[in-house]
């Protein structure tokens, strides 16, 4: 009888109807036609260039227990082996690799034992992947004791965790990777296998071993966050016993880093496996689902590292919009409650995921939000950064966004046009100016006579505003007449033509106070020299010293992180790094999720 699908059943799962897939070898066509797989975390190989490094050298890699007895002997082939011998030395060559060695203080130290357990993991890896039958009830306990004594670690610390920029500075790459790849694979080789039993493996990958695992996505090395990706969402798939603790502890993982931290290294890939997840959700919705999206999705939006996963999590909101429609306006509003003020790389991000939530938006849900939505993109087109302005106009390219405008021109032209409008005149880029005229021409277009009251109003509205400035100007005109009048004109106009000297040669660092330590009426300061001169109140500051604006002029300007040597080994290490398995997959729905 076949098992029922779990209503968030990941790819590749048991309950999905199947044992998994091998890395690498799902696609969308093959589930089924089902939605795309969440985009794949970025492994930072110089996105802008080769990764930057500061000053203060971070520590190399994690510190492991190594073993006191490290010295191996050599275990006989498996394939040389015997059916009855066979399992026995499988386990002996896994106790094998438990032995833990330097890497980090001496590289050249113990290299003929290291070479042997390198040799039985590459061993190991082909042995259960060549073969069936080999992962019996007393291989399960051994492997994952070896996997939890060479990877259950704790991570090490940076040195300036506070100036830390995952986009820039260089990850610390772990010095024991020839193992460590090796250790995952063997792991990863043992889930996928046809002959893994979850039923027997559940008493061993239990909350504990989960907890640890999700600890090590904070590393900084972004090739074991890669494996560990991979690992956790076939565990997800497997044991549905586990599935409601692995989103409770990702939210926690969250929650502190939203709220508290605001650094974590394995946000994107969490976000990715989350993505998956999201796929399978069964409709309805639960309320933890929902709750999830709006309390943990959406204030991640406001935190400073936005653009190292804000692809991942962009597919995350648009996969719960197109699940439930009926979550477009809480989502959408939070968005606007968010968008970024004095940031405009942010605010490109945020615009690039309003249009896609746009794509998927229905018409009555529109409707709900394309005041306030509209209001937020007249700020945008009339933003001075052409990047922000270029892709708020690119909107008008959009055939399905024309449309719902084009329905609703009767609400949206009037609050766009002043805009556009506007910055058709004074906008100081030129292509702005062509993407302007675009924007007026298909509203033009869609409805001539509202084009023109429109225009109208505005011209009303530009005449009034020319009216109050001419207004203000008078009053002005009339407060300057009666001030001419005063008896004390002179010593008044002396004060003003001191204070706009003050102005223009003196920064507002090295202006002194009226009083602050100085004597209004003599101009004496607190230890007795004329230094300043006072007029009705004002006091100036003599001359600046020469020695001081010397040290003003020769003082020495920050390097930026960019003009930074880059370091050459961690830059092949990244370029040489190959996925375990490139995208998470996602099962088709069936009628009963």
């Amino acid at each position: 009888m076949p098992e029922k699908k779990d209503s968030d059943s990941p790819p590749g799962s048991a309950a999905s109807g199947g044992a998994g897939t091998a890395a690498g070898s799902s696609s969308p066509a093959e589930n089924g036609g089902a939605a795309k797989p969440p985009p794949p975390t970025q492994i930072n190989r110089g996105k802008y260039g080769s990764p930057q490094v500061k000053n203060i050298r971070r520590p190399s890699s994690s510190r492991f227990n190594i073993t006191q007895n490290r010295e191996l002997t050599p275990l006989p082939p498996l394939a040389e082996a015997s059916a009855a011998e066979r399992e026995e030395l499988f386990i002996q060559k896994i106790r094998q690799c438990t032995v833990l060695f330097d890497f980090s203080r001496d590289v050249l130290s113990d290299l003929k034992w290291k070479e042997v357990k390198r040799d039985a993991l590459q061993e190991m890896v082909e042995y259960v992947n060549s073969n069936t039958g080999v992962l019996t009830e007393a291989v399960y306990p051994e492997i994952v004791r070896m996997f939890a004594l060479n990877l259950f670690r704790a991570l090490p610390p940076s040195n300036n965790p506070s100036e830390f920029d995952p986009e820039e500075d260089e990850p610390t790459l772990e010095a024991a990777w020839p193992h460590l790849q090796l250790v995952y694979e063997f792991f990863f080789r043992c889930l996928e296998s046809e002959d893994f039993q979850p039923s027997v493996a559940k008493r061993f990958i239990d909350h504990r071993f989960v907890s640890n695992l999700l600890e090590l996505f904070d590393s900084e090395d972004p090739r074991e966050r890669d494996f560990l990706k991979t690992t956790l969402h076939r565990i997800y798939g497997k044991f549905l016993g586990l599935r409601a603790f692995i989103r409770k502890q990702i939210n926690n993982i969250f929650y502190s880093f939203i709220y508290e931290t605001e650094r974590h290294n394995g946000v994107a890939e969490l976000l990715e496996i989350l993505g998956s997840i999201i796929n399978g959700f069964a409709l309805p919705l639960k309320a933890e689902h929902k709750t999830f999206l709006l309390k943990v999705l959406l204030p991640l939006h406001k935190v400073r590292s936005l653009s190292v996963y804000h692809p991942q999590l962009a597919y995350c909101v648009v996969q719960f919009l197109e699940k439930d429609p009926s979550l477009t306006q809480p989502v959408i509003m939070s968005l606007l409650r968010y968008w970024p003020k004095v940031h405009s790389p942010k605010e490109v991000m945020f615009l690039n995921e309003l249009e896609e939530i746009l794509d998927v938006i229905e018409p009555a849900e529109f409707q709900k939000v394309m005041v306030p939505l509209f209001q937020q993109l007249t700020k945008c087109v009339s933003s001075p950064h052409f990047q922000v302005a270029e892709r708020a106009l690119y909107y008008w390219n959009n055939e399905y966004i024309m449309s719902l405008i084009t329905d609703n021109a009767a609400v949206i032209l009037p609050i766009m046009f002043p805009a556009l409008y506007k910055n058709s005149k004074n906008h100081w880029n030129k292509t702005i100016h062509g993407l302007i005229y675009n924007a007026l021409k298909l509203f033009m277009d869609m409805n001539q006579k509202l084009f023109d009251d429109c225009t109208q109003k505005y011209r009303a509205e530009m005449n009034k505003e020319k009216e109050k400035e001419f207004e203000r100007l008078n009053a002005w005109k009339r407060v300057e007449e009666k001030a001419k009048q005063n008896p004390d004109v002179e010593s008044v106009a002396k004060m003003l033509e001191i204070v706009s000297l003050l102005d223009e040669q003196y920064p507002p660092s090295l202006r002194i106070e009226a009083g602050a330590g100085t004597n209004a009426k003599s101009g004496e300061g607190e230890d007795g020299e004329k230094d300043n001169k006072d007029y009705n109140g004002i006091v100036v500051p003599s001359v600046l010293n020469p020695a001081e604006k010397k040290k003003m002029a020769d003082k020495p300007l920050l390097r930026r992180k960019s003009d930074l040597p880059a370091d050459i080994l961690t830059q092949k290490s990244l370029e040489s790094y190959q996925r375990a398995d490139e995208y998470l997959t996602t099962p088709p729905q069936s009628k009963d999720a």
